[in-house]
């Protein structure tokens, strides 16, 4: 295609992101036979090229994006892979009790048309296609099961999380934050990735979106910049890629503001775009252990000394504690909590020092406590928040001013914590506290919100899904209201906080779409079908959604 005499690149789908939105969404369009770019904004890292260590310009620098908001600050993936690179990999389905929520607006939140019942099918096909496997205690890393034992001595209940871990190759080197140079976790990079470039998909990294507008024949032209690979600030060109259809999966605290920004050349967005967000009630608690009663009341120890001494990040949340995914429960009272262990960094800076006069994240009282870090045993809180983050007027480039050479931004999110949200927040915090401080096992302090404001590793909601055009601003085929043949599946699609890791149900309402966007494909003029395996050939995750035809269209 030429215009003025000039080339204009053009593609049959154009994903914006590579995480579970994107890459699932690349995977079927491309294997059914329509061509498929994605532009993703950070770099493409294999195996080899993921470094244990802390530098300035690493891989650990390099794949995460961290974005301080009015009130929240958002940690997210910036790379091939999105957030699964860098996730913990713990993969459980949200309760049913989630699909009913009313949260602020008084009426359901989800669509009437999706429930855990009819989502289960496609949880099924992520669970086969990544695969997810049931961890027993004999994987339960030495920090999860101290965290069981806790819960058990105090009369809780304890499991081990559905991770999407192979265990055979896990060396437990402790660095599963920051990429796996194993293939240990079943990121993104090992199935659906690979399956969708073998099907002719074509990843472009580097490449940083920053609108959309159309095209004369109803199509979308795609405009994007080209970021340096080692100073993000610095925008090397730029272009644009023609599109019949869009998919926006660029995460939730970077999808919003691309539509906002398109709004001069698309014209008004839906009142959803860029409000509703959700921090998924995220909170986090540091127990300090005494590990002289951890070891009189609990039994425990490690014969090589302090009880974190290998677990500088940790093999991640292996282990749950889901006593108040109880749906007889009211709204905000419904919580997990989830082992963690989170690296030295920002964890060792909004600790709090238990039992100290606030603000208690910084003082002699802080250093002190710093000298026992290797001993902390961090609690990862999920609780059901009022959704109420919005986004403000978009920086001129990107999601976020960008402040440093890579990872640090600041960002146009606004979250002021409602009555609601803080109740929840406090009934976790307490039972935290009465589970870890029993018999003097630890002292516990939740992490400080004066220094960045409240925090998420699972931005959700921002571009919701619903069946109320005032309160969600996609239809429940994951379709942008009144901009047909765009349609958003990452986590701003998730109408609310889901009380535990989201990446499962990201990736099944991503598979759910998929039939609808083929559809919308093929009225478009793209010759494609739908009814691909797993990434690896198998059909028994199928089982559930046979129903549906698989060659959508014909």
């Amino acid at each position: 295609m030429t215009i003025n005499g000039n080339a204009v690149d053009s593609t049959d789908v154009l994903i914006v992101g590579s995480g579970f939105g994107g890459a699932i969404t690349a995977y079927h369009l491309a294997a059914g036979g329509a061509k498929v770019t994605v532009l993703e904004r950070g770099p493409w890292l294999e195996s080899n090229d993921f470094e244990h260590d802390f530098l300035l310009g690493s891989s650990y620098t390099r794949v995460f994006d961290f974005t301080v908001g009015d009130g929240m600050s958002v940690l997210g993936g910036n790379c091939v892979g999105g957030g699964s690179v860098v996730y913990f990999a713990a993969m459980p389905r949200a309760p049913k009790f989630v699909f009913e929520r009313h949260g602020g607006i008084g009426r359901r939140m989800w669509p009437s048309e999706i429930s855990r019942d009819s989502l289960e099918p496609w949880y099924d096909r992520v669970s086969e296609a990544l695969p997810v496997s049931k961890q027993d205690w004999n994987d339960v890393s030495y920090p999860g099961g101290l965290w069981a034992a806790a819960c058990n001595h105090s009369g809780r209940t304890a499991n081990p999380a559905p991770v999407a871990v192979d265990n055979t190759k896990c060396t437990n080197c402790n660095w599963m934050m920051a990429g796996c140079r194993f293939d240990a976790k079943r990121s993104l990079l090992t199935n659906y990735l690979p399956a969708a470039l073998a099907h002719g998909a074509e990843i472009r990294p580097l490449h940083e979106v920053q609108k959309l507008s159309r095209t004369e024949d109803g199509g979308y032209r795609v405009h994007y910049n080209i970021i340096d690979g080692e100073d993000y600030r610095e925008h090397t060109a730029g272009g644009t890629i023609d599109a019949k259809i869009v998919i926006l999966a660029a995460g939730a605290g970077a999808t919003p503001v691309i539509l906002q920004r398109s709004e001069a050349t698309l014209g008004a967005m839906p009142h959803g775009v860029g409000r509703y967000f959700s921090g998924n009630g995220e909170r986090l608690n540091t127990a300090v252990l005494n590990e002289d009663r951890v070891r009189e009341v609990l039994g425990l120890s490690r014969e090589d000394g302090k009880a974190y001494e290998a677990n500088q990040i940790g093999k991640g949340p292996t282990v749950a504690n889901w006593d108040h995914l109880d749906g007889s429960l009211p709204e905000y009272e419904r919580y997990s909590l989830e082992q963690l262990y989170f690296p030295p960094g920002l964890g060792t800076i909004l600790a709090q020092v238990p039992g100290a006069d606030v603000p208690a994240w910084f003082g002699a009282g802080k250093k002190e406590m710093l000298k026992q870090w290797k001993s902390w045993l961090t609690i990862f809180l999920m609780t059901e928040d009022d959704n109420e983050g919005v986004f403000g007027a978009p920086p001129p480039t990107g999601n976020a001013y960008r402040i440093s050479q890579q990872m640090l931004g600041r960002g146009p999110l606004s979250y002021h914590p409602t009555e609601n949200t803080k109740h929840g927040w406090a009934l976790a915090d307490a039972e935290c506290k009465e589970i870890m401080e029993k018999d003097g096992i630890a002292k516990v302090a939740p992490w400080t919100n004066d220094v960045v404001g409240a925090y998420t590793v699972h931005p959700l909601s921002s571009c919701r899904i619903g069946d109320d055009a005032g309160t969600s601003a996609l239809h429940p085929n994951h379709e942008l209201r009144d901009h047909p043949g765009i349609f958003v599946t990452d986590g701003s699609s998730v109408p609310g906080a889901l009380t535990v890791n989201p990446a499962m149900t990201i990736a099944a309402l991503a598979e759910r779409a998929v039939p609808g966007i083929i559809r919308a494909a093929r009225e478009r003029g793209v010759d494609v079908t739908y009814g691909a395996p797993s990434p690896d050939g198998g059909t028994a995750g199928r089982k559930g959604v046979l129903h549906l035809p698989l060659t959508v269209g014909k």
